[in-house]
């Protein structure tokens, strides 16, 4: 997804629909003007965007409301673990946990 070429249709795993009156998310609806990009998609959601210009990658962060997350509730991740198992985050359901993530780059 590119700042200049948005498509609204990307939005839709995250819940988002384009309509008439903005893109909504349930009875949820924010105005967009024709030819909206991901920095005004961003801005009106409350979510936090960062650009790797060299690579051409765009991250957006989750909707935060304003000042604060919508819901403290994880994604259901299933990854491997340091001997290659799959371990699923939803095994610590009512545990405190705290996610680092790591990158070489």
């Amino acid at each position: 997804m590119l700042a200049g070429s948005l498509d609204l249709a990307e939005l839709a795993p995250l819940g988002w629909e384009a309509r008439p009156e903005g893109l909504c998310k349930g009875e949820r609806c924010v105005p967009l003007r024709a030819g909206a990009d991901l920095r005004d998609v961003a801005g009106a959601l409350g979510m936090a965007v960062v650009e790797e210009p060299a690579l051409g990658v765009w991250a957006v962060g989750p909707e935060s409301g304003g000042r604060a997350l919508a819901s403290a509730v994880a994604a259901d991740l299933v990854l491997p673990d340091l001997e290659g198992r799959p371990f699923a985050l939803r095994s610590l359901l009512g545990s405190k946990v705290l996610l680092v993530a790591w990158a070489s780059w």
